[in-house]
């Protein structure tokens, strides 16, 4: 269930009102109030749910909560600067055109709790909180230039109700204000739970019929060698099991996806133009092995294997014997720490003589980064299947002329089809890569762990999506040995390699010089081995940004229309 507030004081706040420090520390509030239920009901009935008290029931920490006349204000003066400059997005589009260097898209995500689960008297409802002040930040972005932006559909609140009951009634309303500002829509299949994450503002738990099956099988969630069960996202082990009300894992994602598909047929390959499966924690293809939110893991911990659950023990055990070692199949390695460990406190991971590199330390990581990869594989030929049925939008392909005069007409889904990749750069510099394997991706010195999960996504058409572009290597302490800038070259160059569109997302929410600077220099691709970046998802919009406005401006203008 999302967490709710609960103080007699926050419970005073309006919807849009943003509280003072005094506020936050628990003294009397001094914003407006919430309408009256007497006020309440005299609004229009399409306006009277909006109007309700259901303050007490929002997010806490929202990263967007800047009062809508104050954004109105900025906006205002956003026109009068551009139409100054005579910068209307028509002729910033034309300058982006008529740049020698093709500029990068930029797309700004949106606040995580944008549509929530308003729960009351026993029933719940999906809502777009905010929604006039949305309006204005969506026209701020569009002015600035802005091609679209990524959006949070999350599992358990558009199917919380029941399997298979499906309510995007309020995404349908975001979506209709998007389009109207003339943005594109990254929709991302959120099939986690987010609360547990870095720059985390809010909690919004899997549906509550997901939990109602963890609790009759509590394997069904990722699980460590201490017996801890991670609730963020399901395991991998069951992905093929009925474990959710008769139906598969894979299964219950694709008819969400198949939902969502019919739901917004209208907008497909128009509005909503790309459409990211979520593929574990924090929507990332990775396992929870670093799960900062509950406080188990401090960076730069190398984090731990989660292969505890009987699904997964008993694909470990059918591999191992399949290798002629079943003596392998009873759990994961046990000198791998734990996960505050660093790399060379290990018997596994140490750089020289660790068993990471010996006989059963490559089969173990194969197996662990294999049913990863192999997980992926299902989902996106699952999403590709649903969006390629009939009746659903497609785009042609290819058209190829046969030896008998014929036409062939190749189709494919009318949306971009893609995945997040995590950025573990950590322990990068040394011979494991330790928080890497644990993760899931195994690559090392010796090792690109990248290649077979850029070769799957190109059998399917599908694009990636990896973060950390902002950082830089000097920022992070030497005994980490962090290097998000050798990663990422690396990530760049093997999707170049295998021809996968390849953009990028920044980890942090940062507005200094340094991460534009980086940021740029990722976008266009600096290394002559390295590819460039298609576009950029920036992380995203809030007060922060609204803080930052003129930096931001700035930065966009470096991104979508470069100098000669």
């Amino acid at each position: 269930m999302a967490s709710t507030l609960s103080s007699p004081q926050l419970r005073a706040w309006a919807p849009g009102g943003r509280p003072s420090r005094q506020e936050r520390r628990g003294g009397r509030p001094r914003g407006p109030l919430v309408p009256s239920r007497a006020e309440a009901q005299r609004l229009p009935a399409t306006e009277r749910l909006a109007a309700q008290d259901y303050s007490g029931s929002l997010p806490l920490g929202t990263d967007f909560a800047r009062p809508e006349a104050e954004l109105r204000s900025m906006l205002s003066r956003i026109y009068q600067a551009s139409d100054a400059a005579q910068l209307a997005p028509e002729r910033r589009r034309a300058q982006r055109l008529a740049a020698p260097v093709r500029g990068v898209p930029v797309y700004v995500m949106l606040p995580l709790d944008t549509v929530w689960l308003l729960e009351r008297d026993g029933a719940a409802q999906p809502l777009l909180i905010r929604e006039k002040a949305m309006e204005v930040g969506l026209e701020m972005l569009s002015r600035a230039g802005v091609e679209g932006v990524m959006i949070d559909v999350w599992w358990g609140i558009a199917e919380h109700e029941a399997p298979g009951r499906y309510d995007f009634s309020a995404y349908r309303k975001l979506f209709q204000q998007v389009a109207s500002k003339g943005l594109k829509v990254q929709a991302v299949m959120s099939f986690h739970a987010a609360g547990n994450n870095v720059g985390d503002c809010c909690r919004i738990s899997l549906p509550r019929w997901v939990l109602e099956a963890g609790e009759r099988d509590p394997d069904i969630f990722y699980t460590d060698s201490s017996g801890y069960r991670n609730r963020e996202c399901l395991s991998v082990g069951c992905d093929e099991y009925p474990v959710l009300a008769g139906r598969t894992p894979v299964q219950a994602r694709a008819e969400f996806i198949g939902a969502f598909a019919d739901e917004f047929s209208d907008l497909l390959g128009s509005t909503v133009t790309e459409v990211t499966v979520g593929m574990g924690p924090a929507g990332e293809l990775r396992y929870p092995s670093y799960p900062e939110g509950d406080g188990r893991w401090r960076f730069p911990g190398i984090g731990q294997f989660q292969c505890y659950d009987k699904y997964m023990l008993a694909s470990l055990r059918e591999a191992s014997i399949a290798a002629g070692h079943p003596e392998w199949g009873h759990g994961g390695p046990h000198d791998s720490g734990n996960y505050n460990s660093q790399s060379s406190e290990t018997g596994f991971f140490k750089s020289y003589g660790g068993s990471w590199d010996s006989e059963y330390g490559q089969f173990f990581l194969s197996w662990y980064s294999g049913l990863l990869i192999a997980h992926a594989d299902r989902l996106l030929g699952a999403a590709k299947s649903v969006l390629s049925q009939r009746c659903r939008p497609r785009s042609m392909r290819e058209a190829r002329e046969l030896s008998d005069g014929g036409m062939l007409y190749v189709f494919e889904p009318a949306v971009q089809l893609s995945i997040k990749l995590a950025g573990v750069h950590w322990w990068f510099k040394s011979r494991a890569h330790a928080a890497e394997l644990t993760a899931g991706y195994y690559n090392t010195r010796e090792r690109n762990g990248y290649l077979p999960i850029f070769e799957m996504l190109k059998r399917h058409g599908s694009a990636a999506s990896f973060t950390c572009v902002e950082m830089r290597d000097c920022e992070h302490p030497l005994e980490a040995r962090c290097s998000p800038e050798g990663l990422l070259n690396q990530v760049l160059s093997t999707a170049a390699r295998t021809g996968v569109p390849m953009s990028g997302e920044n980890a942090l929410q940062r507005y200094d010089q340094w991460a534009f600077d980086k940021i740029c220099d990722s976008a266009f691709g600096q290394s002559v081995m390295a590819g460039r970046l298609e576009k950029l998802t920036f992380l995203r919009m809030g007060d922060m940004m609204i803080d930052n406005w003129s930096a931001f401006g700035a930065f966009l203008q470096r991104l979508t229309c470069p100098p000669s």
